[in-house]
């Protein structure tokens, strides 16, 4: 009997499970995710003069990001464990607006996307802040979660149009 394969998280009684990508061509495959913490304009001067009690606020929340992505098999279910060849989380600060813009790009060669990884990544890093900041700022957001780009696999690059709120696919 030969075994039909497809991309798709349903078994053929409509269960659950994980997709079967070994018949999927390995790649080299990247995501960025962002996300926006919206705090007060004195939360961002006390990380950026390191005045937060609980430590460096960026360091560990760039640490946690990674990690996280590192452990997204183990938190999102069905997703496929990775072995991740590159994780960065990069932050801009807004004293003016009391807003920490986050990014993180996660990188694999293999054959399946990182965009749950780099998702995964932007998120704990957001959370870690709001925990380290929280007693400065109780009312702290996380907001606009949100996959950027991926590049690689069939579909090729991605991009979210930031001026339109379209997708773009080139």
């Amino acid at each position: 009997m030969t075994e039909s394969f497809s991309f798709t998280h349903l078994d053929p009684s409509g269960g659950a499970q994980m997709v079967d990508v070994s018949t999927k061509t390995s790649t080299s495959r990247e995501a960025i995710a962002t996300a926006l913490v919206q705090t007060t304009p004195e939360v961002i001067r006390h990380i950026e003069q390191a005045l937060v009690k609980k430590g460096d606020v960026l360091a560990v929340a760039r640490v946690a990001g990674i990690m996280a992505a590192k452990k997204t098999s183990e938190l999102i279910p069905l997703c496929h464990p990775l072995a991740l060849t590159k994780v960065t989380i990069d932050f801009t600060l807004d004293a003016t607006l009391g807003r920490i813009a986050l990014s993180a790009s996660c990188r694999v060669t293999g054959p399946t996307g990182v965009e749950m990884e780099a998702l995964t990544a932007v998120s704990v890093a957001a959370l870690t802040i709001h925990d380290m900041c929280k007693a400065l700022d109780p009312r702290l957001t996380i907001n606009q979660i949100q996959l950027q780009q991926k590049t690689g696999g069939k579909s090729g690059l991605w991009h979210r149009e930031s001026n339109t709120g379209a997708d773009s696919n080139d």
